[in-house]
């Protein structure tokens, strides 16, 4: 029991601090350092889905990792997946590991994959199930944020921003064809790039099919509230450790003792 409230503890606040916390709540000692230790020593698994997965969502998050010393610490990105309304899992230069993952949990035979336009996110995708079982959507959201950055508002924009909401590509790109807008050719790439991920968000949203990756980005910012945790910097080689950790935790891993 007492190694499990160090896993809770250490899982969402500093190793020193959860050193202090256990002192209060149990009476014991269990340095920082031998916190560190049993997070370490633990074989911390992807949580598994307890249900079919219907939906999924990809991002990417960042970790700050420690460098040689005199040299400034980098930040270095990692991918997170969260299976809708279940768990998520996160991994660092192993997108493989995150995958096979995936592919072990009961897959829904339509399954809605959502993303924003980054190609990691993308080529990640690509290989969860097969490319009839896949549903991908792009996140509404982001396509909304590339929309904004066009210059003009006039009727003409606002219009465009109407039939990308039911779906309707090919007048969108239309339109967009003849206004002068200088950034109109870049946003028709990005358009006709992610083409066949733009869908009808009206009709999916009016159906209970979600539009945006916001589950993913919520659960990143919560790994972030302990990997982020201010001067928090991690070795490159524990960086997957910590990550499985803390999912661990937000997927309630340490809630019961066994």
């Amino acid at each position: 029991m007492l190694t499990n409230c160090c896993l809770l503890l250490s899982a969402n606040e500093s190793y020193e601090r959860a050193e202090e916390d256990i002192r209060v709540l149990t009476g014991c000692s269990v340095s920082h350092s031998t916190q560190q230790r049993l997070v370490h020593r633990q074989e911390i698994a992807l949580t598994p889905a307890t249900k079919t997965v219907e939906e999924l969502s990809v991002d990417g998050g960042r970790i700050r990792v420690r460098t040689p010393q005199g040299k400034a610490c980098e930040w270095r990105d990692y991918k997170a997946v969260k299976l809708h309304e279940q768990s998520i899992g996160a991994s660092y230069k192993d997108n493989e590991a995150l995958i096979d993952w995936v592919n072990q949990q009961p897959l829904a035979s339509r399954l809605v994959c959502l993303g924003d336009g980054h190609d990691g996110v993308w080529n990640l995708i690509a290989e969860i199930g097969d490319a009839t079982q896949r549903r991908e959507i792009l996140d509404w959201y982001h396509l909304m944020e590339n929309w904004a950055k066009l210059e003009s508002r006039s009727d003409a924009m606002y219009e465009v921003q109407d039939l990308l909401w039911e779906g309707i590509l090919t007048s969108a790109i239309a339109q967009l064809e003849k206004c002068s807008e200088t950034r109109a050719p870049t946003f028709i790439a990005y358009l006709r790039k992610h083409q066949q991920r733009i869908v009808d968000y009206e009709y999916l949203q009016l159906t209970g099919v979600s539009i945006g990756s916001g589950a993913v980005e919520s659960g990143i910012k919560q790994i972030a509230n302990r990997v982020k945790l201010t001067g928090a910097q991690w070795k490159a080689e524990n960086v997957p450790q910590v990550l499985r950790h803390r999912c661990a935790y937000l997927n309630g891993e340490f809630s019961t003792v066994a």
